[in-house]
Order: C-alpha cells, then structure tokens, then sequence
C-alpha cells in the first residue's frame, strides 16, 4: 500500500553564497533588465490518484478559462474551470474510447491519452495511443465544450502534438516504439495535418507524414554519425526509419519549420512544413563531464553530496523542447532528460561495475590517469554504480573494449541554434542549487523521500520546458521530475541565460510512502504551460501551470516581479569565488569530493536509504546564482511549503 503523512514544513530564511562555478557558457552576474520573477501557489487541483500519470500535459484556453489536463491514469481529459484559480475545479472529462475516425477506424479499448493542445478558436487536438501501442494511433477532435468534432488516423505512438502559430497545420510526433519482444517495430514519423478548413468534416486526406526514409538504405542522404542508431534491428532497409523516434515538437514563429526532438537518437529533426519533409538531422553530440562546470554525482552508495568530474560524456538527448526568436534568429530550447531502450528483447542500460564483466572491459590507456587504473574507477563509491549505455563507445579490435561512457541525460538544458550549435548550457546548476536548497533530500525521487536516490540515474532530470514573456523579457521554465519544482532562467540573451529561481510546491515532511501521500505537495513535474497575462485568470498577471504525474496534481503560480531592494541589489556583496572543481586534466580521486559530507551510521546508501547528512555538514556548492536566498513560505491551509530561490539582479 502506497503511504503519505503530513507535517508543516516551517522554515527560516537562511542566506546562502554562492560562487558561480566556471564554465564556458556561464554568463556572469550582471545588469540584465529587472529584478527576479516571484512565483506564489494560487491553487491545486487533485485527482487523489498517485503514480499512476493522472496529470501529465496540459493545455489552455482563455476564452472558457479551462484547462485540459491529460490524465493517462483514466485515459482522457481532464476539463479543470479555473476561473477562480484558487480552487480550480472538475467540469467534465473527455473519453476517446468509441470514437469513429475518418478512415473507417474506430478509437478502441485500452486507448492511451498521451497529449493535448488548445488552437486559439477553441479546438481541442488530443493525441490518443493504439491498443497495442505499434498499431497506428489517432488524433482526435473537440471543442472547449467538449463535443467530438472529428478524428483522423495517424502513425503508431503519438506522442505529443501541437499547432503552428496561425492554426492551419496539427504536428505530431508519431514515436513508434518496439514491441517488447520487438516483433514488431514501427516506424518514427511526424504528421503533418492540414486543418485549415471545417474540423468537423476533415479527411484523412489532410494527413501527410514526414518520414525518415532518405537516410535508410537506398535513400540519397547520409546520416550524421554522431546520432545513435542502435538495437537488434539490423535490416538496413528500414533501420534508420524505425530506430527514430520522435519525442517532443517545437514550431518556428513563422510556421515554416518544425523540430523534433528524437530522444534515444540524441539528435533534433528538422521538418519543412508546407513540404511534410524531413530536411535534417542534426546530432547534438555529447557533454564532457571532465570539464570545469560540467560536474555530477555519479553515486548512490557514497553517503555524500559529491558533485565532481568524471571521465563521462552526457548524451544531451532532450524531451521537451521549445522555440524562441531573439534579435531576428530562431533558436531552441531543451529539458536533457535522457533516456535509454529498455525492453525485453533489448536493453541498453548497465551499470559501469556491471558493463565491465558482462559486455567488455575499460580500455586501460584511455582511463590511465586515473588513481588507481580501471579497478578504482568502477568502484561503486566512483563510477561503479553510474548508468551508461552498451551500445556506443566501444573500440572494436580482437580485444574490444570501452574507451568513453557514455551516460544519459546532461543534467541541464541547454539552448541551440536551428543549425544544432549549443550556444548555451546550464551545465551542474541543476544539481548544486537543489544540493543547496534540499541537502537532506538531494537527488531525491518522486515517489518517495530519499537521499542520493538519482544520483546513478539522471539526477534531477530535467523533462518538460516551457517559455514566457514577461516586461518584455523572455523566461524558460523547466520542469525537474524526480526531486520535483520548476528551474526558472532569463534567456533573452541566448547565449548568456541567466539563473533567476526555482520553485517547489514539493512538502517533504510528507511521506510519499504513507496513507497521507497527499501531503506531500506536487511529485514528478511532467507538463507546463505559460499563461500570458492577457490570456490569465488573473486579470494583469501571467500565471505558470504545472502538471505532476506522481501525485495527479495541477497547480497554478501566479508570476510576480518583485520592484523591492533585495539581496543582489548595489552594495551587496558579490560573489566572486568561483567553486573548487577538480582540474580536467586531473582525473578525479575516488575518495575526495569537492562537496564531502561524513557518512551516515547506519546506511547503506542504496536506491531505498533516505539517510542524508545534516544541513550544516553540506559544504558550499557554488551554484550560478550570484547572492542567493533561500526561503521557506509554510502556505495558508495548505501545509506544503513553497521553496522559493530567487536571485536579485543587480543594476549596472
């Protein structure tokens, strides 16, 4: 039985410095416009459902002032009236299953919700997985009333849609994900939909598919070698086609080109629209952990908070994904989740400590500066425990071996030009500020209250991202799905974004684990969405919604800007040095940390512990936020406490 408790969480406002940490793409503290966002909870809609995605995307539509809220759990939508945003309510839910499509098909049982987007006149496009999910799946049609328009047929897994900015073309990403015995293994596509005219009498005629078939075997182009095509499909006729699968959709602001993210491919499509084409495939490479700025916890059996470098290379491989224009050049935004294939016919998952003796060992020249050889390397207190692929970085030869690791997900997001250039990334951000905020909790999961539970994994595993403008500034907001909250960033100089605040509706004097796992707040931020101020519920004020799949929470925060002197304002104290960080060219000792804390009696450190050190044992990580403060808001009837971290920007 899954438990929760409930305590209130009081806190003091402790002031915390920081040092930014040094890494090339670090902007440095500056006069960038005005003082930080201040994010507040206005309300929470629960499903009473946990762990079983009943809050995953959400879309909205300021005409009804509805939220339609993907809850995969029941397999439709959520219809939320949030017109008092305080106490969103339930007005109806839409089911899919029944519903005849244009093609002769029928919606079936065992359906799958899987996203939602909102036109600007109120139609409601839902993206519905096929039962098996290799079958191809739909797309179907209401409005904000929700009555069924319409349904169309489209590729297997639709994952996720979205409409251009003038709503005349539907994208989706169509995944096409294996069988787990990958009997069957469907093809990744993009739908593009022609739904410029009467939804209610739209055929299957409008559906076009931008496939990958130029880059298989007899096709005219070359593919990259940097993106990662993989697994027991070998027929060289259709291996690039059904090893892509697209993951998330972002649309320039003119409506001519789509990017998809394709996730395990570690790489970003580039589609034509008025084409229905596949135009490229840019590889976004690998995130060199060794360097200064780039460091990570890598174990869960240490006891310690222990963020430093290693001779790892971060496969990007995005989720969510978004677009912006910035001085009259497109540019992308990603959440680098990562992830990995992982079915019964085929894994690529293993431990370092597990790669070594079941697949092939470290080549030793390429590990020889590190103390100790290859033996201390793949100890479980140093790399040991830390996930990586099987299926790249192997040197073949009559004695293969690995000579790089290559883990998933960077930890970060990062920015891009339309080319696939990365002008910026966040680089250890993620993880040193929640290790300042939450020492007790760090690299938590969602569904229960452990210490250094992620840190073998992804970390803190940044999944959805969505964008805002506010006082003329544009904002990314990115989701973290296993210690939860929303990581907000000032990119409108893209090549220099900076740390503004993080947020977290998460209580952890809740138990996850308990009969009263409702207390615990919001667990695993899935979905975002941006409400403009002259779109909001609140009259004047811009509001961030966020949808968490663990505890089937929507909430809303109300975006405020704060006109009040603060920490970061002229005549504080600025930080200027720079956190220790382990030299690139010296490789990383296995029994030192820049950020050490004394073990735990007792623990063992493994994925259950919760066993954390104390507050006071945690040493300065040296997050990027200049003067940081932390604060603890014990929310009026609530009792889960809002944890605000928010930097003060400093005039010139």
């Amino acid at each position: 039985m899954r438990r929760h408790a409930v305590a209130a969480l009081a806190v003091t406002t402790i002031a915390a410095l920081a040092a930014p940490p040094v890494f090339a793409q670090s902007a440095e503290p500056g006069a960038i416009g005005p003082g930080p966002l201040e994010l507040s909870v206005l309300g929470t809609h629960e499903t009473g459902v946990f762990d079983a995605s009943a809050a995953e995307i959400v879309a909205h539509d300021p005409q009804t002032q509805h939220l339609f809220v993907v809850n995969a759990a029941a397999a439709q939508i959520d219809v939320l009236d949030i017109a008092d945003p305080t106490r969103p309510s339930l007005v109806e839910s839409l089911d899919t299953v029944g519903i005849p499509a244009a093609d002769g098909s029928q919606v079936g049982a065992g359906a799958v919700v899987n996203s939602v987007a909102v036109r600007a006149d109120g139609v409601v496009a839902v993206a519905v997985e096929a039962d098996p999910k290799t079958d191809p799946g739909w797309v179907v049609f209401y409005d904000t009333d929700g009555a069924r328009l319409s349904a169309l047929r489209v590729g297997s897994l639709p994952d996720m849609l979205t409409f251009t900015e003038d709503g005349g073309t539907l994208l989706i990403a169509n995944e096409g994900e294996p069988a787990e015995d990958y009997s069957v293994d469907p093809e990744g596509s993009i739908a593009v939909v022609d739904v410029s005219g009467d939804i209610e009498s739209i055929g299957q005629e409008s559906v076009r598919t931008a496939d990958f078939h130029a880059w298989d075997a007899g096709g005219d182009r070359e593919l990259p070698a940097d993106v990662r095509v993989f697994g027991p499909n070998t027929d060289p006729a259709a291996r690039v086609s059904e090893n892509l699968e697209p993951e998330y959709i972002a649309v320039d602001a003119d409506g001519t080109r789509a990017y998809a993210a394709l996730q395990e491919a570690n790489a970003i499509a580039v589609v034509d629209i008025a084409a229905a084409e596949v135009l490229d495939i840019l590889p976004l490479g690998q995130k060199d952990h060794l360097l200064p700025g780039n460091e990570l916890d890598v174990s869960n059996k240490d006891d310690e908070i222990a963020l430093k470098s290693w001779p790892i290379k971060g496969m990007y491989q995005p989720d969510g994904m978004a677009a912006f224009q910035a001085a009259g050049s497109t540019y992308l935004v990603t959440a680098n989740e990562g992830d990995s294939r992982d079915w019964e016919a085929y894994g690529e998952e293993y431990r370092v400590a597990d790669l070594v003796t079941e697949v092939a060992p470290l080549c030793q020249d390429a590990f020889a500066d590190f103390p100790g050889g290859t033996d201390a390397l793949i100890a479980e207190e140093n790399l040991g425990r830390l996930n990586v692929t099987a299926a790249n970085g192997l040197r073949d030869g009559d004695e293969p071996c690995y000579e790089e690791l290559h883990s998933f997900g960077a930890r970060s997001f990062s920015v891009w030009t339309t080319d696939g250039e990365q002008v910026f990334d966040s680089g250890s951000d993620f993880e040193r500020i929640t290790a300042e905020l939450y020492p007790e909790m760090f690299n938590s999961n969602h569904t229960e209250n452990t210490f250094d539970n992620r840190s073998d994994d992804k970390g803190p595993e940044p999944e959805g991202i969505t964008l805002g403008e506010v006082d003329g500034r544009t904002y990314a907001f990115i989701g973290l799905e296993r210690i939860g909250g929303v990581m907000i960033y000032d990119v409108s100089d893209p090549t220099a974004p900076e740390f503004v605040q993080y947020v977290n509706n998460r209580n952890f004097d809740g138990d996850p684990e308990s009969d009263q796992w409702q207390q615990a707040g919001d667990l695993g931020a899935e979905g975002l969405t941006f409400i403009a101020e002259a779109n909001s519920p609140v009259p004047g004020t811009p509001v961030l919604v966020v949808a968490n799949e663990v505890s089937g929470t929507t909430t809303l925060f109300e975006i405020g800007s704060s006109d009040s002197d603060g920490p970061g304002e002229p005549g504080d104290p600025d930080p200027s040095t720079p956190p220790e960080t382990t030299d690139p060219t010296d490789p990383p000792q296995p029994t030192e940390s820049e950020t050490t804390t004394p073990s735990v009696p007792g623990a063992d450190g493994g994925d259950d512990d919760s066993a954390a050190p104390t507050p006071d044992d945690l040493a300065d990580t040296g997050a990027d936020v200049g003067l940081a403060v932390l604060a603890g808001l014990l929310l009026l009837g609530g009792g889960a406490a809002l944890w605000l971290f928010g930097r003060r920007r400093r005039s010139a």
